[in-house]
């Protein structure tokens, strides 16, 4: 772990899923999928780069309707720890559009939130994934925290729906 993550706090949020590990896997590593479902709701995101590899980089770019208007918001990172259809591990920090740290938060942020951790723990339970995701470095009461869940409830019904 980087000493630049905050360990003070963290969300950790357990489901279970009514799918395959391999299909939840697949929701998480591709980039198509991936966008489809994360972010909270009213959310638009696009993958402008993704290179699933340990070491590779990642670059998500956010657009989220507030009461100020609409806000864009960039999220950079490099893949940590890669086993297949058991455990994701990747940083995440605010940044700007080619990746760079951002140095001031979009419109009615007070600031950048510093490295983030995002681990992801998938495992089999009779043909459903027991998914457990921890966020280390976002409080588990804050907006983040709410925006995880939101992702998950778009992620189960994608599931459900059968839009992947």
């Amino acid at each position: 772990m980087s000493d630049a993550i905050r360990t003070d706090d963290k969300v950790v949020i357990e489901r279970q899923i009514d799918a395959s590990v391999d299909v939840v896997w697949q929701m998480w590593t591709h980039p198509d999928e991936f966008s489809a479902w994360y972010g909270p709701n009213g959310a638009e995101v696009t993958v402008s780069s993704w290179d699933l590899r340990v070491g590779g980089a990642r670059l998500v770019q956010m657009t989220v309707p507030s009461p100020g208007g609409v806000m864009t918001m960039w999220f950079a990172g490099q893949f940590l720890d890669i086993i297949e259809n058991r455990r994701l591990v990747y940083t995440e920090f605010m940044s700007d559009e080619n990746g760079n740290p951002a140095s001031q938060a979009p419109g009615g942020m007070s600031e950048p939130h510093p490295a983030t951790e995002v681990r992801v723990e998938l495992t089999d339970v009779d043909g459903r994934t027991k998914m457990v995701m921890t966020h280390i470095g976002v409080p588990a009461g804050s907006p983040g925290a709410l925006g995880w869940t939101m992702a998950f409830d778009k992620l189960a019904a994608r599931l459900r729906d059968g839009q992947r």
